[in-house]
């Protein structure tokens, strides 16, 4: 019997057919990669022919020890309908001793790395390469995460480049970044997280806690995850988060070391986030909220504190305003939620607050978001106040060595503003305010406030200073239902605008525009101040304060310069380790009508542009050129100057040292690439010195065969 006893001699994963229709040929990995729910073919080679008497079947197993009873062994027979865990295997043709098998895993499969193996009688085939990636499938109308647009599924699954948009609400660039989750590693770090997230195997089946795990395990809080957050300015013993062109280099030190890397701000966080998520199947995208409140009591108020000078009493606050802040969404059905509450959900990866005990947030719907519903897992209520909160102005004097707190304005609309996100096909910015709260004084924004306000708990009626006595009680009630702004006696208006283009080495000129537009002679005190803040609103320097009694009559308008020097700043925007930005508040208040008015404004400094020259095509294999040209044109010396690139599939990261660049110099820094994938590839560049920290630029190639 031995003799016609049947064996397994060999398995063709037919691995260039497969993943091309399961949209993984990019995965830069030998093993099969499929995603779930879809059929992908094998040959099995046999010792004879089979028989219809033969035994035969395929065993697909996850985790350290796999068990049908708990849907982590899958034992497949191709003459049974499909098996308990809904996986289907069929024969497609037999011809000879070679076998042609599909397999279809279900579409609420664990996602995961499975081994093979066949049985054959008594005999069991290893193959020698029996590692298989199951991936969530979002072209699969079963899976959970599928969606329906193929040209988001391009943009928000597919593509490994794309852009995070930073700087302020008045000035936005988008920075490029490669996300790079086809690259070497890239794969096996994301099974390495799914394994360490301890997340039960059955619950690896749901994007819910697999994305509620990432978001955890991309900071390195409490679980030694990828990326430790520092936003201290002194970077000395790692990397400053400005210097990151994409996460490939992050993930890659990561799974070699299994150590923290060190360090990352939001949208770091935020970049990586999206390698992590599109690397395993689920659309992601990285999403930028300007203006974006820290509020740590969930009341929906964040207290801002300045001096009789005008200028901000940071240390004071427990909240915060970040001129922006970026996390994720991700794209699902909520089957764990009550109807209406499918497609993108909020994640985060950047530790701000605990959510049950570990330092993550999310999944938590948008459309929860837009309507109120701030009872919703997770972590719904600090979204919808990062959003949604109003600034209230305090101005903190000292009479008779008690602290005073004057209220002097409420801003109900400056949170939240310009939520932004890459367009899809495009390398444009979208604007996605709308998806994430209703036009400010629409009906349905009161609706969807007062339905929010009844979920918070009413907050305490003072000011949360850090070292506050009880104040007065009347200066701040609990949150009130969208205000339509009190437009005052005087019809006052601030501006704050700058007359000149921001180059750092230039004297900043700035303007304060009063305004007034109603009948009367008007008195009005000025109060300005403006520094250079950090993009968390942390304070680096005071730069300047204006102190002024304006005259104003009737319908008319005037305007205050205020002008900086660039020995006022230079000194701290060269020492920084940070990207700097620079703020100006103003505060106004008519003597005759006692009304007050508070106007702020963020300000990034701008740069000359990197210029790349580089061919539109070039062929597969074959070395071309890249040229990246930069002329200081600014009035100031760039010391310690270096050009940082990177191109996906062209070349690994490099950096050019360039000294120190005096202003009307150029300088020319050239590479060879030799391309090795086919397709559109990008070219990042960034240029960093001690005054600079974000000027680059991308270009993009397209390789032919």
């Amino acid at each position: 019997m031995s003799g016609t006893d049947l064996k397994v001699t060999a398995i063709d994963f037919f691995k260039s057919k497969n993943s091309l229709l399961h949209h993984t040929d990019a995965y830069n990995i030998e093993n099969p990669v499929v995603r779930r729910g879809q059929a992908f073919q094998m040959q099995v080679t046999l010792s004879r022919e089979l028989k219809s008497t033969d035994k035969l079947s395929l065993r697909f197993g996850i985790g350290e020890k796999p068990m049908k009873n708990r849907g982590t062994l899958m034992s497949l027979n191709p003459k049974k309908e499909q098996d308990a865990n809904g996986w289907l295997i069929s024969v497609v043709k037999i011809n000879g001793k070679e076998c042609v098998l599909s397999v279809t895993s279900s579409p609420r499969a664990p996602v995961g790395k499975y081994t093979l193996n066949v049985k054959t009688g008594t005999n069991i085939y290893q193959p020698p390469n029996n590692a298989i990636y199951l991936l969530f499938n979002p072209w699969c109308e079963d899976d959970v995460v599928f969606l329906a647009d193929e040209a988001q599924r391009k943009e928000y699954v597919l593509n490994d480049t794309g852009y995070i948009y930073t700087g302020s609400a008045h000035s936005i660039y988008g920075k490029p970044w490669n996300f790079g989750q086809f690259e070497d590693c890239v794969l096996d770090t994301c099974m390495y997280l799914l394994d360490k997230s301890k997340i039960k195997l059955s619950e690896r089946r749901d994007p819910v806690p697999v994305t509620r795990a990432m978001s955890a395990l991309v900071n390195a809080n409490d679980d030694r995850g990828v990326l430790l957050g520092n936003w201290s300015g002194n970077y000395s013993n790692g990397t400053s988060p400005t210097d990151w062109l994409g996460s490939v280099l992050i993930l890659q030190q990561y799974y070699k070391t299994k150590q923290p890397v060190l360090y990352g701000q939001c949208w770091v966080f935020a970049g990586v986030l999206t390698t992590v998520m599109r690397c395993l199947g689920i659309p992601s995208r990285c999403v930028t909220n300007f203006n974006s409140a820290h509020d740590t009591n969930d009341n929906l108020t964040v207290d801002i504190y300045l001096n009789a000078s005008g200028e901000p009493l940071t240390s004071m606050s427990f909240d915060s305003v970040w001129n922006f802040h970026v996390w994720n969404d991700v794209w699902m059905k909520r089957i764990d939620l009550p109807a209406g509450f499918d497609g993108w959900q909020a994640i985060d990866s950047t530790p701000q607050e605990q959510s049950e005990g570990i330092f993550r947030c999310g999944p938590c719907p948008v459309k929860a978001i837009r309507d109120g519903d701030v009872y919703l897992p997770f972590d719904s209520r600090f979204v919808y106040s990062e959003v949604n909160a109003d600034e209230v102005y305090w101005v903190v004097k000292e009479v008779n060595g008690k602290k005073k707190y004057t209220k002097v304005g409420t801003d109900t609309k400056s949170i939240g503003v310009n939520i932004s996100t890459k367009a899809v096909g495009q390398n444009k910015r979208e604007d996605i305010t709308a998806e994430y709260k209703f036009p400010e004084g629409s009906k349905q924004e009161r609706l969807s406030m007062e339905k929010a306000t009844a979920f918070i708990n009413p907050p305490r009626p003072v000011p949360r200073a850090r070292n506050a006595s009880a104040g007065p009680r009347e200066e701040a009630g609990s949150k009130p239902v969208v205000q339509q702004e009190a437009i005052s006696k005087s019809g006052l208006h601030l501006e704050i605008s700058n007359k000149a283009a921001l180059y750092p080495g230039s004297p900043l000129e700035l303007a304060i525009t009063v305004k007034t537009s109603a009948s009367g002679s008007w008195t009005i005190n000025l109060l300005s101040s403006c520094q250079l803040q950090c993009y968390t609103g942390k304070i680096e320097a005071n730069l300047g304060c204006i102190k002024e009694t304006v005259k104003l009559e009737g319908k008319s308008e005037r305007q205050i310069p205020l002008k900086i020097e660039p020995d006022a700043y230079m000194k701290v925007l060269a020492s920084a380790e940070d990207e700097l930005l620079i703020q100006v508040i103003a505060i106004a208040e008519v003597q005759e009508t006692n009304d007050k008015l508070t106007k702020e404004v963020v300000m990034g400094f701008e740069y000359p542009p990197i210029t790349v020259q580089m061919p539109e095509t070039a062929k597969l294999n074959q070395d071309f050129t890249c040229a990246f040209i930069f002329k200081n044109k600014l009035n100031t010396t760039l010391d310690k100057c270096k050009l940082l690139v990177e191109g996906l599939g062209l070349f690994k990261m490099a950096t050019f040292d360039e000294g120190d660049v005096q202003p009307g110099k150029i300088i020319k820094s050239e590479i060879i690439c030799t391309p090795t994938r086919l397709g559109e590839k990008k070219i990042v560049a960034k240029l960093i010195s001690n005054v600079i920290k974000t000027i680059s630029v991308e270009k993009a190639i397209t390789i032919i065969e």
